[in-house]
């Protein structure tokens, strides 16, 4: 069969061509930018006509859209990509005589709570009205080893406590990604026949707190701390990080939460022969790897907000610090007068743009000449003012504690 995925590079699109291509199918993957011979060059957020649309069609036995996106950005609406475009190509597929269209929409876009459910629903109801063979598939919360929400679902699972909005109480019923190439993969079985809208859910169904759970365990964690948030408070947050680039904390995002992402497994059990994953079983053999992914995502972060800190803090405190105290200091590392005021206002603004660039330009050399400044500093002061090693708040030992962040940060640059 000759099959035309749309949106083959995205998480979905990527193991449905996977699965496909495996079951000895054609498959032409529609992308947006050409690159290899199987793909086609298709940019939802364009305007293609009528002709445009037709000519990819040509041979074409199938047609999957599994084109999403989560967030707008620029050109990329939900009305353009989830609407227009998708609108367009049916109409197509109806012209050219399609055998079968497969639409992959999303679990609780008949609720419209969002725009991006709205957006979803509007496609779905023009493909009802069309005269072609169709499936339109509405996945539940989607898993997958390189899905975005799954790899911030595992990072947040990694986290020594687990921040729970209103308590995490939320009813889940996450899919495997896997699973639902699987049943988008039967629907092109002369036996499925018609399907209309089909749920495809997962084997279990779950609270959000429990799916943070299960996934801490099977990451090898021993249990978080819960820590139950307001819904007012991360109602809040989603707002103020509503258009925040790569944010997966949006007001859409909150209100898809709410709402939860289950439904009846019978139709999901059914197309695959066999009940669906728990989603304890979904971390397998990687989880290793994913376990240091989730902990670099956000211990890397961490590191270099602290350093950043102390940067900026030491930075302002130098100016704010009284200048006769800090010209005798210099003065017992023979610097005075002119070279004191100097060295001064330069290790002030040297201090800044240290914690300027850890935040907007981190990197091998940034981390480099860090520790060489920090080593500097701490040898200098050791030999002048070898009574500070006694210090009993440890003021010129707590450069140790930076250098140790200073060679991990370096170390994952390294393996990079």
């Amino acid at each position: 069969m000759n099959i035309l995925v749309c949106g083959a590079h995205g998480f979905i699109g990527a193991a449905l061509c996977n699965r496909l291509e495996r079951g000895g199918h054609r498959v032409v993957k529609g992308v947006r930018h050409a690159t290899a011979e199987d793909e086609r060059a298709i940019d939802y957020a364009g305007a293609l006509g009528p002709d445009a649309w037709d000519a990819l069609l040509q041979g074409i036995d199938v047609v999957i859209n599994a084109v999403g996106i989560l967030i707008e950005k620029g050109r990329q609406t939900f009305d353009s990509v989830h609407t227009r475009a998708p609108i367009a190509l049916f109409d197509a597929c109806q012209r050219q005589g399609i055998q079968r269209v497969i639409q992959v929409s999303a679990l609780g876009v008949p609720s419209g709570l969002t725009p991006y459910f709205q957006s979803k629903l509007a496609a779905d109801h023009h493909l009802q009205s069309l005269p072609v063979s169709h499936s339109i598939v509405r996945p539940a919360l989607v898993y997958g080893p390189l899905g975005a929400s799954a790899a911030f679902f595992r990072m947040l699972a990694s986290l020594p406590i687990h921040a729970l909005p209103a308590g995490g109480h939320q009813r889940l019923r996450p899919v495997h990604v896997e699973e639902l190439a699987e049943v988008i993969e039967r629907l092109l079985d002369a036996d499925a026949g018609d399907r209309g809208v089909i749920d495809v859910v997962g084997g279990e169904e779950v609270e959000y707190r429990e799916m943070l759970a299960i996934y801490r365990q099977s990451l090898g964690f021993s249990p978080a701390l819960p820590m139950s948030i307001p819904g007012g408070l991360i109602g809040t947050g989603a707002a103020l990080l509503d258009r925040v680039p790569g944010s997966m904390l949006t007001r859409d995002t909150w209100r898809m939460l709410q709402a939860g992402s289950t439904g009846d497994g019978a139709a999901t059990a059914s197309l695959l022969g066999r009940p669906a994953q728990s989603l304890r079983a979904f971390i397998g053999p990687d989880a290793l790897a994913l376990r240091y992914r989730a902990l670099r995502t956000w211990q890397s972060a961490l590191l270099r907000g602290v350093l950043a800190f102390v940067w900026l803090w030491t930075s302002a405190a130098s100016l704010r610090f009284p200048r006769d105290a800090t010209m005798a200091l210099l003065a017992r590392v023979h610097l005075h007068d002119t070279s004191a005021v100097s060295a001064f206002y330069a290790a002030v603004c040297l201090d800044f743009a240290f914690g300027v660039m850890t935040i907007v330009k981190p990197g091998r050399r940034l981390w480099l000449s860090q520790a060489a400044l920090i080593a500097a500093y701490t040898s200098i002061i050791a030999v002048t003012m070898p009574e500070t090693l006694w210090d009993p708040f440890g003021a010129i030992l707590k450069n140790l504690p930076i250098l140790a962040i200073l060679l991990i940060l370096l170390s994952e640059d390294n393996s990079r």
